[in-house]
């Protein structure tokens, strides 16, 4: 599933190909679950012709702030993304103005043209994403509810740690928890506590201080890497439990040798050291 890092590569891929640029075509699945409540009509009549100001994100909420409201935003749900035309480098001229192969994506939902020729597409195979026009966004559903962005708004380690002796439940569900702080999945909580050495069974009250700066101080270090990374978990750390949480073998071991575990905690498959974590 797409989290904040891979969100925010699509902004900034967003933001590259449609910032300062005027929307020229619209093309729309027919498709109303991806849709939620807007007809492919009102989305184009919406889109074609504003001029895009730039590409937000909260969480794994994305959206396109145009020079009128309302603004596109966007959710990939499960397997969704934003996808470019990859053109080669030297083109001839006798394939000037062709769409490149495989152009555009399968499952392809929403199609965006701009003035300079650019194109943004959102395909989505498995239709868990969702597309949305709002007038005001933050003040609005989905966002509205949501918790601070794990990213950009990480509160300092005082108010953080007063936000986790507020809450009872285990540390892994509420890292997980989007009205808790928007943005963190299923392999970031696990690799964020097993860097930070806290067990994800812990209740979140119980942690001290200092266990709470250490939970502070890895999530903003592993988001930031992972960004920096574009997303791209070829480039993770190879320290890092993420390269051997997946595929549940029973004798598989950190990069350190401590032994992996798996169980489930708040339904969701928890990877962690018990070694380590305490």
């Amino acid at each position: 599933m797409p989290e904040l890092p891979d969100v925010e590569a699509a902004r900034r891929l967003a933001a590259r190909v449609a910032a300062g640029r005027r929307i020229v075509d619209v093309w729309c699945a027919a498709d109303p679950i991806v849709f939620e409540g807007v007809s492919a009509a009102r989305l184009r009549a919406a889109l074609l012709g504003r001029c895009v100001r730039a590409a937000r994100r909260h969480g794994k909420h994305l959206w396109l702030e145009l020079d009128r409201r309302p603004v596109l935003m966007m959710h990939f749900g499960m397997t969704g993304g934003l996808h470019v035309p990859v053109r080669p480098p030297l083109r001839l001229r006798s394939t000037r103005g062709r769409a490149p192969a495989g152009w555009p994506p399968r499952f392809v939902k929403l199609r965006l043209t701009f003035d300079d020729g650019g194109e943004l597409a959102l395909a989505d195979a498995r239709r868990l994403g969702r597309v949305r026009l709002r007038e005001d966004p933050r003040r609005e559903p989905p966002l509205l509810g949501l918790g601070f962005d794990a990213l950009r708004e990480l509160p300092p380690p005082a108010p953080f740690h007063a936000l986790l002796r507020e809450r009872t439940a285990p540390i892994k569900a509420l890292l997980l928890d989007q009205s808790f702080a928007a943005g963190v999945g299923n392999w970031i909580a696990d690799e964020v506590l097993y860097q930070a050495r806290v067990d994800p069974r812990r209740a979140a009250h119980t942690l001290t201080a200092e266990e709470s700066g250490r939970l502070r101080r890895r999530l903003r270090a592993v988001l930031t890497a992972a960004v920096a990374a574009g997303a791209d978990s070829d480039r993770f750390p190879r320290t890092w439990l993420f390269h051997r949480r997946w595929d549940r073998d029973p004798l598989a071991r950190t990069a350190s040798g401590a032994r992996i575990r798996w169980e489930t905690i708040a339904g969701r498959t928890t990877a962690w050291a018990p070694s380590i974590q305490r």
